[in-house]
């Protein structure tokens, strides 16, 4: 264990990010050149080594939070590597994405502050690269059986690397031009630099994974004859169905999703494009949505010199302490936090550039039809109703949307051709758990009693079409990359015990589970 007294005699210091004024100037990380090392040691110490060590609760892929510490606290890089890669496969994702559940979920956080867990998880990950300790692991043999994994998002990615380190033969079809879903498209740079993600995927093609690039998979190649070519297939192709807003003035020119924002500013830094098509450079922006999505967009306009930037939120400003209503170490409050882009924003004056319970009641344009205000009002905290007399209008010449996402994107034809069904909340229906469920009758052919699932039974996570596995948001619903790399590790688990009728590979969570929320 870590220093037993740790906890009383340090006081928590996070990694500093870079000055704003330095950060502002470039699309580097925020934490890019930061040093990493005394400080995270020494913050690891901090660890209690809890006799239930409810971080573990916390974190979907239960990462083994103490022990890790215990060895970061020493140094041993290589050994809090290997117990940091047991259960996550990619945590120099987790360590620069996630917003660290597990750390609300420490013992200290009771009446103090908690570990710097995600610095400790960013340092051993990138400490085990630099150091070698994160070689390719191909596997000593082959199974015999292939797998298509449709999407390579972070749930797609987590499922074929474990499906390909336990031997099966996998193959990543993904529908742009570049693997990585919304971490490639979605993530802007300053919050993680691509190159991480382009080493994680020479690691899984040096171990055998296969991947292709720009194919539409119930577009161009109809998915159930990709079905029968494989023994199994894993739909992982996330939650892109965006939400609309819907209100008068939406038509008008400069008014756009952030999604289609986020991946114009992305392209640039890929080299597609030498100026992004939508810029936020001399224009009054407003962002729509308090989520993280509309952090990244604040983080982009800001680097693109906007004039001014105002990101709304219809909830009310939640208070700095945590609720009675929300209790540890089971819920994951909701607190006034400030992201990086947030800071950005608040500049010297420190204004927080949020309005908090505030909604969109219409847009209004010029003579050219190009958007130049939004005409906002407070709402009722509960309700979320127009409060009369509140109205105000805001300069808007950029305006993105980002209200999140309702659910996999319609009519791409995956539903159709694999039989799939959406359940209440617009996803991909699948099995309530990863259990075993009766085999079903049929002949020899994909589905029969001759194929794998006739052999094995049925397993849970499998949709009601035979062989055919749902993984991360497509089955979720929007949620957060830990979430997505545990689906994707629990749908491998799936279809490998479909395939050989047992698995070793770890499931740690079940369609079912969801974080607790008040």
């Amino acid at each position: 264990m870590t220093d037993p007294r740790g906890f009383l005699r340090i006081p928590r210091r996070a990694v500093p990010p870079r000055p704003v004024e330095e950060r502002l100037d470039d699309w580097q990380e925020v934490y890019a050149g930061q040093a990493l090392l005394p400080l995270v040691s020494e913050q690891a110490l901090r660890c209690m080594d809890c006799g239930i060590p409810f971080c573990h609760s916390g974190c979907p892929l239960g990462n083994l939070i103490p022990e890790w510490n215990a060895y970061a606290s020493r140094g041993d890089w290589q050994a809090a590597a290997e117990r940091l890669h047991a259960t996550n496969n990619f945590p120099e994702f987790t360590g620069r994405l996630c917003p660290a559940p597990c750390e609300d979920a420490c013992v200290l956080a009771i009446n103090t502050d908690p570990v710097t867990i995600k610095n400790v998880e960013q340092t051993i990950a990138d400490e085990a690269w630099a150091r070698g300790y994160a070689p390719p692991q191909p596997p000593q043999r082959l199974s015999g059986r292939t797998v298509a994994v449709v999407g390579s998002g972070p749930a797609g990615l987590a499922a074929a690397q474990q499906l390909t380190r336990t031997g099966h033969t996998v193959v990543v079809y993904e529908r742009d031009d570049r693997l990585g879903g919304l971490l490639r498209y979605g993530i802007p740079e300053f919050k993680m630099e691509k190159s991480h993600l382009d080493r994680r995927i020479e690691q899984m093609r040096e171990e055998g994974t296969k991947f292709r690039t720009g194919v539409d998979v119930g577009g161009e190649l109809d998915a159930a004859e990709l079905r029968r070519r494989h023994d199994a297939l894993i739909v992982a192709v996330g939650a892109t169905e965006r939400r609309e807003l819907p209100v008068p003035g939406r038509e008008l020119d400069g008014i756009h999703q952030a999604m289609d924002y986020l991946t114009y500013a992305n392209r640039v830094q890929e080299g597609d494009y030498a100026a992004p098509p939508v810029s936020a450079e001399g224009r009054h922006a407003v962002i729509v949505g308090g989520g993280d999505t509309g952090s990244d967009c604040l983080g982009t306009v800001l680097r693109q010199g906007a004039l001014s930037a105002v990101q709304l939120d219809i909830n009310p400003e939640p208070g700095e302490a945590r609720p009675d209503a929300q209790p540890w170490p089971v819920t994951h409050p909701k607190v006034y936090r400030i992201s990086h882009a947030h800071a950005e924003a608040r500049g010297r004056e420190g204004i927080d550039p949020r309005l908090f319970a505030s909604a969109t009641l219409h847009f209004e344009g010029d003579t050219a039809g190009h958007v130049r205000a939004l005409c906002l009002t407070e709402v009722e905290p509960a309700a979320r109703s127009p409060l009369p007399g509140t109205e105000r209008v805001l300069p808007a010449e950029l305006v993105l949307v980002a209200l999140g996402f309702s659910g996999p994107e319609q009519g791409s034809g995956l539903m159709e051709q694999l039989g799939l069904t959406v359940d209440g909340r617009g996803n991909f229906a699948r099995d309530d758990d990863f259990a075993a469920l009766p085999a079903p009758a049929g002949g020899n052919g994909p589905g029969g009693q001759g194929s794998p699932a006739g052999q094995a039974g049925r397993t849970g996570g499998q949709t009601r079409t035979d062989g055919v596995f749902i993984a991360g948001d497509a089955g979720r619903g929007q949620s957060l990359v830990v979430w997505a790399i545990a689906e994707g590790r629990a749908a491998a688990a799936a279809a490998d015990r479909y395939l050989t009728g047992s698995t070793v590979l770890p499931a740690p969570i079940a369609p079912r589970d969801r974080p607790l929320v008040a």
